[in-house]
């Protein structure tokens, strides 16, 4: 339950700083990413999310695919999708599940 908590807090805290800035600062998207360390960090956030679908296609945690990682990131950001991803998989195992962090080892 613990990872849903991190998984909401990772949507609405960088979500909320987004839709701030959206409702109140924005001018352009192009704007923004003429700045070159916000142009920086986007980079960087896709290269993160590509690897990390990459990683997941080759070493799947459970029954939940990499496509909807990938999916949630675009929706949300890494703080949101990393957990929710590793929630849902764990959530999938077959029952009597283990506890998280048995589960999680054996990943």
């Amino acid at each position: 339950m613990w990872l849903v908590a991190l998984a909401v807090i990772g949507l609405l805290a960088p979500g909320g700083l987004f839709l701030y800035w959206l409702l109140t600062d924005y001018s352009t998207l192009s704007a923004a990413l003429s700045d070159r360390m916000a142009l920086a960090f986007f980079l960087d956030l896709l290269m993160s999310t590509f690897l990390l679908g990459y990683l997941f296609a080759r070493k799947p945690l459970g029954s939940v695919k990499w496509p909807w990682f990938v999916a949630l990131s675009l929706l949300g950001t890494l703080a949101f999708s990393i957990p929710l991803f590793v929630w849902l998989n764990w959530r999938s195992a077959p029952a009597p599940r283990s506890s998280f962090a048995t589960w999680w080892r054996a990943v």
